[in-house]
């Protein structure tokens, strides 16, 4: 359940079929980064500045998945990736790492959470509070989260773990010069992620023009 917030800011509740229902549109904002068309306005998302959301991870976790930190509208409906203009899900369909489309926008069912858990996907963040862009973040809290990653790899030992976003995981982790794709095991590296294969792959943000939901699937 998305907290209650003062002030008015809209509250998420479940249906019977699991998905989180949300108040109706109020307006839609054709421009880039304002897309308001599930009920909130810029002034309703900013009451959702610092909120947590939940790590999502099952018994079997294969291929962990690590996000900068959550965005507004991430934690406004308490699912990771949901803005509508994020590429995250539409990639991983087309990679064939889920077989069914996901539409996070409104929160995620828990036929969506199921699915990825049987299918041992796991989505967690560097950095646990929300901001409206990862920028917002100082290096302190990602070299902090980067060291609470660690803990969590160790805790659930994914085969995998695919951290989206080259420059957090540059200071995240002291690799200043880390490029995209699978990261060197040589050294001590292998320790340090309890032997789960890394890899850094591109922010599926809508806010990344650089990348499409093609490019992010052949990452």
């Amino acid at each position: 359940m998305v907290p209650r917030v003062e002030g008015g800011a809209p509250d998420a509740s479940r249906s019977e079929s699991g998905r989180r229902s949300l108040p109706a549109p109020q307006r839609q904002d054709g421009r880039f980064g304002k897309i308001l068309s599930v009920g909130f306005t810029c002034a309703e998302l900013e009451r959702f500045r610092g909120r947590e959301v939940e790590d999502l991870i099952g018994p079997e976790l294969k291929l962990l998945f690590v996000g900068i930190n959550p965005g507004l509208w991430t934690a406004a409906v308490q699912t990771h990736f949901a803005h509508p203009a994020n590429r995250f899900y539409p990639a991983l369909l087309r990679a064939g790492i889920i077989d069914r489309t996901i539409s996070p926008a409104e929160g995620m069912s828990d036929e969506d959470h199921a699915h990825l858990r049987s299918r041992g996907i796991g989505i967690t963040n560097l950095v646990r509070r929300a901001s409206a862009r990862a920028s917002e973040l100082s290096r302190a809290e990602l070299r902090e989260g980067g060291e609470g990653l660690l803990e969590v790899v160790a805790e659930h030992r994914p085969a995998v773990v695919a951290i989206a976003g080259i420059t957090a995981y540059r200071l995240a982790f002291g690799e200043r010069r880390a490029t995209l794709g699978r990261q060197s095991q040589a050294g001590d590296c292998a320790a340090r992620w309890s032997g789960a294969a890394l890899w850094v792959v591109p922010n599926p943000s809508g806010l990344n023009a650089h990348e499409t939901t093609s490019t992010l699937a052949a990452a």
